[in-house]
């Protein structure tokens, strides 16, 4: 199928809640400009950092439709439709594609795992049939889905089941097999990096476009590291990819996607906290964190609100 591959950076945007619990709909659009504002050129909604696992169908719908409401012609907005239940992910493959979005992405499914190859592309098959119009992105992501089944080898039996397989979210180390689905006949494939950590690897075997979370709140860091690479000056690259990782390990060690929300906080993006069973940072934790974000200059190149 004919399709805009997704190039630059892609932000996987956090899901604001109000304090009771309930979405707050209402912040997207502003976080819809923050991303415009910094660059960004598309969102990866209601993925691992929007918290979709934890949310209800009913609730992904809402949140999906509203982010093509607001997203306008300068960003592209691909909805994860993943799901344990196959025809829970169709219902969701299917409305993101009345509702306009460009693009749909699928994980594997993580409680009754997919044996083999062959059992990932049967069930992923169905959820694409149910956005037939639309470019389908399998979403590789092992660390969260426990599934490591190459994803070469899923393009190579997917493109004979699934007419409008555009490529893959690679969230995951394997550089091989990256570069192996980038390289694969002659870059038929849109494979997007997902690992912020280390970007310049994806950059240095292919990568076009990369999705992630950290892109909400630090693109200009990371425009600089592709900048950098695209004029050939690998030390500035590293240089700023080191900076991007010492500002990554503050996050990580607060919490991940419950500091990030923190981190939006503190560019002026308030989105709430995270849902049980993850557990937001105390009023002290969130202080030693701007803390540290401080000490690791996070505030010299992080996003504009």
């Amino acid at each position: 199928m004919n399709y805009t591959r997704l190039n630059g950076l892609i932000a996987a945007p956090f899901v604001a809640f109000h304090s009771d619990g309930s979405l707050n709909i209402d912040r997207i659009e502003a976080q819809a400009h923050s991303l415009i504002k910094n660059g960004v050129t598309g969102a990866f909604v209601c993925g691992t950092t929007g918290e979709g696992a934890s949310l209800s169908v009913a609730e992904r719908m809402l949140v999906a439709k509203r982010w093509c409401e607001v997203a306008g012609a300068n960003l592209r907005v691909i909805v994860h439709v993943g799901h344990t239940a196959l025809p829970d992910s169709k219902a969701l493959a299917q409305h993101a594609q009345q509702i306009g979005a460009q693009g749909v992405g699928c994980y594997a499914p993580f409680f009754f795992k997919p044996a083999n190859q062959e059992d990932l592309v049967a069930f992923c098959a169905e959820v694409a049939s149910s956005a037939p119009a639309l470019p389908f992105y399998y979403y590789q992501i092992p660390s969260m889905t426990g599934v490591q089944l190459p994803a070469a080898e899923f393009l190579r039996l997917g493109q004979e089941r699934i007419p409008n397989l555009a490529g893959v979210k690679f969230t995951f180390e394997n550089l091989m097999d990256f570069a192996e689905c980038v390289r694969m006949q002659e870059g038929r494939f849109d494979v997007v990096f997902g690992r912020d950590e280390i970007l310049l690897a994806g950059l240095s075997l292919g990568a076009k476009g990369a999705i992630g979370s950290t892109y909400n709140f630090a693109a200009p860091i990371y425009h600089r590291i592709i900048e950098a690479f695209e004029r050939g000056d690998l030390d500035c690259a590293r240089a700023h990819q080191a900076r991007a990782n010492a500002m990554i390990a503050i996050f990580v060690k607060f919490g991940g996607l419950a500091a990030g929300k923190a981190m939006m906080r503190f560019i002026g993006l308030d989105c709430g906290s995270v849902r049980l069973p993850l557990r937001s940072p105390s009023e002290i934790r969130e202080r030693e964190l701007r803390s540290e974000l401080e000490g690791a200059g996070f505030f010299d190149f992080c996003s504009l609100a």
